[in-house]
């Protein structure tokens, strides 16, 4: 991995004073804050945006306002101005030019019939285009147009600055469109993407503690929840941090208010309703028009079909990786050949197998599933609490620390031993990868060193497994017990040790090697969980933080995206690989988790929530936010699986892929992420293309490395549209990525023509 030059890296983190907010805007983020803290009450609420209209005279007076107010507009000197100029930039140069070869990819809709376009590439698929022709088409009055374009570009910007700085994945054409906005131009050496170690070459030791880099003794100091780096001693009394960008919590809590009062706006809200709408509509044409066609490309490619496309399962836990049939079996196992084996050490006592079963007073030969009583069921529904009690086997926590806990009396063998089968399964259906989830709690500093020592010792690594960190939110069980006396110092237990390990990676060897195949973070716990704290700028430090009530949602989120933003750059500089925040998002909550989770993650999980704000889910389509859906444990959690969303969210063009979450809770087969495209497949009738797209999404946001990912998708994946599809490999026709990528551009330009037709206005 080569050095990043300093010119190369965002050193400053751009920062906003309260003085640059609008009172406006401050005040549709608290109404959107407090909306939110009453909709908590009502797990069911849904946005109007959502349903069918239940009152059709209320739909028929607003429309009538609607009508009116547009017919009073129609005769405004200055609205007849403004749509000329929207016409004129709409007609003159609708796109920016992605690629020259394939130019009739780029968005047909609204070029007028002048303009002339190049010839498409004999290979290049035909295939028949919805066209809508009109002035400015947006479907609402030029002011509010404007005003929605604005407010949705000044959010893209806002993910943008945040992306960038933590070596997070931002879409290159929706960057293009941003910085023609901005009228400047796109610059390939711009793009930042994250930074992972390839997977070892066979032959060679993924456990190999050969070319450590050498030390840096650095000085490093927790400040307002935050790990500071410094070069020396001097550095530290003197405050002289070493050139990181380190993030601000005011200019967070700032950003988010922009955010957070786009979706109380109305303009805002009727725009991204009706494009929402209108990206339903155009993929159900699209599909009646070229399903054949596609269909048609997929038999003629060779050697590829939905069996052997890579699919890599985003969003797996660790302890519940294999399935409930897989743990028993193993039970069964090990008490026929340990039984006599001392596995717990229980309030002083040393107990074998053997006891701890004559305990629970049960044999394991007689053990059913059923028995076993690990599956989620309808007593489930809304109960987060019986949920995790089906971790505990048979409901006894000591088998739970046996067999699914890395730091036990038998230094974790038994959980290394399950996932190493899992991890075989993979291995042998070639096409699967997936990502679980180990847990670091930030009880205790020691907790890496002993996960790392876990990983090695019993050689769990596989090339079929990139592992994720998750850190559950129970700061408020901590304290309860006095483990830690605020917020700050489990923030420090769950980072210094990593940005010790980046300074000084020859004192830490293990956790250096381990941290090779770390991709991410995740956030997770029960999102329905309420919080009296709103989050703002006047929020405490972590410091400061001592009482006994767990932190919101977004203080969590911005304090892990802090302390990885940080940490992403330190190893960036160092030629070390970086991380991923992938939190838990949107299953359930606040809507104004998703706020937060758009600034900050480079992916989520569930996104559920992003059904009741148009406003939000609109924003994830245009940044194409990955979003990791598990339909399967939603239905047993939160949603039944009728009403989830990822079909919708899959026609309109979102970044969804399919994941398992937890197998042994939800699935019933050995191949647990083959069940869950299967019972999509069936349930919602999805196509072998919709199911190879999703595929491909999968890998695309998973933390495969880049070599990982040009083998499995192609070498130009990064490109845009078909140029980045190689079909022999991904299984996914020609047509369906022109048209997902004509359709962003199309989508885009909307927001750049109307900011573009405002200036054109205001200098006429």
């Amino acid at each position: 991995m080569a050095v990043a030059g300093a010119d190369e890296m965002p050193r400053q983190f751009p920062k906003v004073t309260l003085s640059d907010v609008d009172e406006e805007v401050r005040l549709l983020a608290e109404k959107v804050y407090a909306s939110a803290l009453k909709e908590e009450e009502n797990k069911d609420a849904i946005s109007m945006y959502t349903v069918p209209e239940d009152c059709p005279i209320g739909l028929q007076q607003a429309k009538d306002r609607e009508l009116l107010r547009e017919l009073a507009e129609q005769h405004s000197e200055e609205t007849a101005k403004r749509k000329k100029s929207l016409k004129m930039i709409r007609s003159q140069s609708m796109q920016i030019p992605v690629c020259v070869d394939w130019a009739r990819a780029t968005p047909t809709p609204l070029v007028s019939p002048s303009s002339t376009c190049p010839s498409i590439p004999d290979n290049f698929p035909e295939y028949q285009r919805v066209t809508i022709s009109g002035d400015y088409c947006a479907g609402i009055t030029v002011e509010d147009y404007e005003q929605a374009a604005k407010s949705l570009l000044k959010a893209l910007f806002i993910r943008e600055k945040y992306s960038k700085l933590a070596y997070h994945r931002f879409p290159q054409t929706t960057a293009r469109f941003l910085r023609s906005a901005e009228n400047l131009k796109w610059r390939e050496e711009d793009e930042v993407l994250p930074d992972i170690c390839p997977c070892p070459r066979e032959g060679e030791d993924p456990y190999s503690m050969e070319n450590i880099p050498e030390n840096l003794n650095y000085e490093l100091k927790m400040r307002d929840g935050i790990i500071h780096v410094y070069e020396n001693a001097t550095a530290v009394r003197e405050n002289r941090p070493h050139c990181l960008p380190y993030p601000d919590l005011e200019t967070f809590a700032i950003d988010m208010t922009h955010v957070l009062a786009m979706i109380a706006d109305g303009p805002t809200k009727t725009y991204c309703h009706r494009r929402l709408n209108f990206l339903s509509s155009k993929f159900y044409l699209h599909e009646m028009l070229n399903e054949m066609a596609e269909l048609k490309e997929l038999k003629g490619v060779p050697h590829r079909d939905f069996y052997n496309v890579r699919k890599v399962d985003t969003h797996i836990h660790a302890a519940a990786c294999m399935n409930q049939k897989h743990l028993l079996n193993f039970i069964q196992t090990t008490y026929k050949t340990d039984a006599e084996r001392v596995v717990l050490e229980k309030a002083g006592q040393r107990l074998t197998l053997k006891q701890v079963f004559n305990n629970l007073n049960m044999d394991p030969y007689d053990l059913t599933v059923d028995s076993l009583d690990v599956h989620a069921g309808r007593q489930t529904f809304h109960r987060f609490d019986k949920f995790n009690s089906k971790y505990n086997p048979v409901g006894a926590s000591e088998l739970r620390e046996i067999y699914l806990k890395s730091d036990n009396y038998i230094k974790g063998e038994y959980f290394a031993l399950l996932i190493k089968e899992v991890a075989h399964d993979l291995e042998e259906s070639k096409y699967q990868h997936a990502e679980p989830r180990l847990s670091i709690y930030g009880r205790s500093p020691e907790e890496w060193e002993s996960l790392a020592h876990w990983f090695i010792q019993h050689k769990v690594h596989s090339p079929n497994m990139r592992w994720v960190i998750q850190v559950p939110r129970i700061y408020d069980i901590f304290m309860s017990r006095k483990l830690i006396p605020n917020f700050a110092k489990m923030l420090e237990n769950i980072f210094l040790p990593l940005f010790e390990a980046t300074v000084n990676p020859q004192k830490h060897k293990e956790l250096h090697v381990f941290l090779k195949y770390v991709t991410g973070f995740d956030s997770v716990d029960d999102e329905s969980k309420h919080s009296d704290h709103m989050f703002s700028y006047k929020s405490p430090k972590p410091e400061q933080w001592t009482t006994g009530e767990n932190p919101p949602y977004s203080y969590y989120l911005f304090h892990m995206y802090a302390n990885i933003m940080v940490l992403n750059n330190l190893r960036k500089e160092r030629g070390l690989s970086t991380f991923q925040f992938r939190p838990h998002c949107g299953e359930a909550g606040s809507i104004t988790h998703l706020v937060s989770a758009f600034l900050t993650a480079d992916n989520i999980s569930h996104g559920l929530n992003l059904k009741k704000s148009p406003v939000l889910q609109y924003l994830y389509y245009l940044a194409q936010v990955p979003i990791a859906m598990s339909p399967l444990s939603n239905n047993s959690l939160f949603l039944e699986y009728s009403k989830n969303p990822l079909r919708e969210f899959l026609h309109k063009g979102l970044c969804v892929s399919l994941s398992t979450d937890d197998p042994m809770q939800f699935h019933y087969t050995k191949e647990a992420l083959m069940e869950e495209y299967a019972i999509a497949a069936q349930l919602w009738k999805l196509s072998t293309c919709d199911l190879c797209e999703i595929a491909r999404n999968s890998v695309l946001q998973s933390g495969l490395s880049h070599q990982e990912k040009k083998h499995f998708l192609g070498s130009d994946y990064l490109k845009d549209g078909p140029k980045g599809n190689d079909i022999r490999r991904t299984n996914v026709a020609q047509i369906r990525m022109a048209y997902r990528h004509e359709t962003l551009c199309n989508e885009l330009s909307f927001l750049v023509d109307a900011v573009k037709s405002e200036a054109l206005g205001s200098q006429t």
